[in-house]
């Protein structure tokens, strides 16, 4: 049973990948364009409820929406060639995020997790609680952006 579930994964990881090598460069950098974009307008819906009346279902839906993008797997988006090129814009990422894997690594992993712990806290809605997290969550987007995004 275990070598069956192996090869499933393994077989679904294949295809994936495969999936994925063959997406057009302009097509990933549209793709990654458009999920940040979809987490910011959702970042900006938990904010707005932080400093207004808060609406512990809008700021589920938000965190939700959150980490499902952060758990999608968007990395496989970052294809050799879409270091430069246009999407629905110019490409803003810095060259560094295609050879610094141990950092590339490190803040994904901390923007996931912190990702994840905002659905869960949103989940409780504790507006106090909600707006620690969602500074840590907001901490780990910076991480990145610092490191590996180019400034407009």
């Amino acid at each position: 049973m275990k070598m069956k579930l192996a090869l499933a994964l393994l077989s679904i990881t294949l295809v994936g990948t495969a999936a994925a090598a063959e997406i057009k460069p302009e097509d990933a950098i549209k793709f990654r364009q458009s999920g940040y974009t979809f987490m910011a307008w959702n970042m900006g819906r938990i904010k707005a409820n932080l400093e207004g009346t808060y609406n512990k279902d809008e700021v589920i839906k938000a965190a939700n929406a959150i980490q499902a993008v952060a758990g999608s797997g968007m990395g496989a988006l970052y294809l050799p060639g879409t270091d430069k090129g246009k999407g629905w814009e110019d490409t803003r990422v810095k060259p560094e995020l295609f050879t610094n894997k141990e950092g590339v690594g490190k803040v994904a992993g901390t923007f996931v997790k912190e990702a994840n712990e905002m659905a869960k806290v949103a989940a409780t809605g504790d507006a106090a609680a909600a707006k620690e997290q969602f500074g840590k969550l907001s901490a780990s987007c910076k991480g990145c952006h610092d490191d590996f995004k180019i400034k407009k």
